[in-house]
């Protein structure tokens, strides 16, 4: 749904399972029509689309398309943002690292990607920018030394010049302007954002520019400009949160270098400090609740002298925590964002506070998208019903947007009444 500043905000279909064009569609027509009633009735409701590959695939087939299209129209649905990270099955089958797979090293990713773009440039409505989020290139345990991590970045980057290359064409063609927002994740190829920048100078913007100069014949002032239009950063406060990046730090630092954020998925992850939440017994046993085997929990644990561990799930991650020195965890489990606590535990709800207060301050983004994926592997305690659970999401963030933007205007008022007495 469209918001202040031009922005829309969303929640992402991810949390619906099913990989087959059929599957994604009855979902769609089975909750999101209902969370549009609730929250939208009168207005147009945009929709975060994720498509697998095999749904990708069915909806490029003749028919498929164009009665999509009828659809949305009918309903008074578009589509702005795609969720292109999971290329195959995200639900009911072990997932865990194969969520990067295949990565940006292999043609499989790019030829999705561009499938998918070429679907959303289809679905977008005119004059309205369009994105899709993607992996952090790839995931960072799959190799064994710095000189393997290397050439992956290299053959990624090649990639996603391809992809700006596909992009600048279907620009001059149909007019739309759309963007793949690159999604650094924990124990991604990029996983915070000194790799993000990183990668951006010294490989997209070196190298890359000058495949991009090569492959379209343009100036290098162009080709940078193109990259920065077309490659951005999708910014998944969770996941820069389990990193104990504060969102002031990341969403400055990105600006500094020039890069936009093209996508912010508001997300919240789950954190235990052990000086604040009880004995550390006790809250490893509430921890336990959150070890599944469908999905990558990464852990990252801060010791009393600052220094980070990090684990690729949440079970050796708790293991850290039963050390003397070990003061907080946080795990890539994405939890209900309007609840702080959870038996004994808490989340990083504060970093979605702090990004929304710089948000209405200077909207850094036009999109936003709600991404909690995981309500099918919560604990029982804290399962609840879907539709109820994404209306009370959305319903506490536009909550959340309206008192901070009363707050600013207050702000506002006064400033300007203390200017007008100060002047007499």
């Amino acid at each position: 749904m469209k918001i202040k500043n031009d922005a829309h905000l969303t929640y992402c279909t991810n949390i619906h399972s099913g990989e087959s064009w059929k599957e994604i569609f009855t979902s769609l027509e089975q909750n999101t029509l209902q969370v549009k009633a609730k929250l939208s009735p009168d207005q147009p409701f945009g929709i975060g689309l994720r498509l697998s590959n095999e749904s990708a695939q069915t909806l490029q087939e003749e028919g498929q398309l164009p009665a999509f299209k009828h659809w949305l129209q009918s309903n008074d649905l578009y589509v702005f943002t795609i969720n292109g990270f999971p290329y195959g099955n995200f639900h009911g089958k072990v997932v865990k690292d194969q969520v990067h797979s295949p990565d940006w090293r292999t043609k499989e990713r790019l030829d999705y990607t561009i499938l998918l773009f070429n679907l959303l440039a289809e679905l977008l409505p005119e004059g309205q920018e369009g994105g899709i989020s993607t992996s952090p290139l790839s995931y960072k345990y799959w190799y064994d030394t710095a000189a393997e991590r290397e050439e992956a970045k290299k053959q990624s980057c090649a990639h996603l010049i391809d992809i700006v290359v596909h992009l600048v064409q279907l620009h001059q063609i149909t007019g739309k302007n759309m963007h793949l927002d690159i999604e650094p994740e924990p124990d991604g190829l990029l996983e915070n954002s000194v790799d993000f920048i990183d990668f951006f100078e010294n490989y997209l913007l070196k190298r890359g520019l000058e495949l991009l100069m090569m492959r379209i014949n343009c100036t290098a002032l162009e080709a940078r400009n193109y990259i920065l239009h077309h490659l951005q950063l999708c910014y998944d406060i969770c996941h820069f949160s389990v990193e104990f990046e504060e969102p002031e730090s990341v969403i400055r630092s990105i600006e500094e270098k020039g890069i936009k954020i093209g996508k912010m998925q508001i997300s919240a992850a789950l954190k235990c400090n052990t000086e604040l939440n009880g004995s550390k017994a006790e809250m490893a046993s509430h921890l336990n609740q959150f070890i599944e085997p469908v999905y990558l929990h990464q852990a990252v644990v801060k010791k009393r002298s600052g220094e980070l561990l990090k684990f690729a799930d949440l079970k050796p991650g708790i293991a850290e925590l039963a050390e003397p020195d070990s003061i907080e965890l946080r795990t890539h489990f994405h939890v209900p964002i309007f609840l702080f606590y959870y038996q004994g535990l808490s989340s990083t709800q504060d970093d979605i506070l702090k990004a929304m207060d710089l948000w209405i301050k200077k909207p850094f983004t036009r999109h936003l998208e709600i991404e909690t994926y995981t309500w099918e592997v919560l604990p029982k305690q804290l399962m609840m019903d879907l539709k109820q659970s994404i209306n009370r999401e959305l319903a506490w963030l536009l909550a959340l947007i309206q008192s901070r933007e009363e707050q600013k205007e207050e702000v506002l008022i006064q400033e300007l009444t203390d200017a007008a007495d100060s002047s007499n």
